[in-house]
């Protein structure tokens, strides 16, 4: 699963997601991408889930590039613990994703094969997504 090497910070806060994605909104290394509809937080285990729906449909023929990376720790506290006492241990990772943001790029397959393996990974996320392909392709 994606996760972080290392942090600056162990505990982030929570956060606001706003706006249009500046970054990573346009297709860079495939044919055929995926682009988020809306802003939420995209966890590593969705993000895996995604990659497997896709690599499976696909047959490892062509290549898959993952554009997002859960570096966003999210804390929990343990079941029946009173309030207060301090923020909760960090639990899992999370990628906040904006509308616009390619998540996922294929190529080496055809239109056919890529816009079904999209759909099948786009089931496993938690946004609305679109699928793009590349100009002058």
């Amino acid at each position: 699963m994606l996760m972080p090497k290392r942090s600056k910070h162990r505990k982030v806060r929570k956060g606001r997601i706003k706006g249009v994605a500046t970054t990573g909104d346009y297709i860079a290394f495939g044919d055929y991408g995926l682009q988020s509809q809306g802003s939420d937080r995209i966890t590593a285990r969705q993000i895996e889930a995604a990659r497997q729906a896709m690599t499976r449909y696909i047959k490892r023929g062509g290549q898959i590039w993952i554009r997002i990376f859960p570096h966003t720790p999210v804390t929990r506290k343990p079941l029946d613990v009173k309030m207060g006492s301090g923020k909760g241990n960090p639990e899992f990772f999370v990628a906040k994703v904006h509308p616009g943001t390619i998540l996922f790029e294929m190529q080496g397959i055809s239109e056919e094969v890529a816009r079904e393996a999209m759909r099948l990974a786009a089931q496993k996320l938690p946004i609305k997504t679109k699928f793009l392909i590349k100009e002058g392709v």
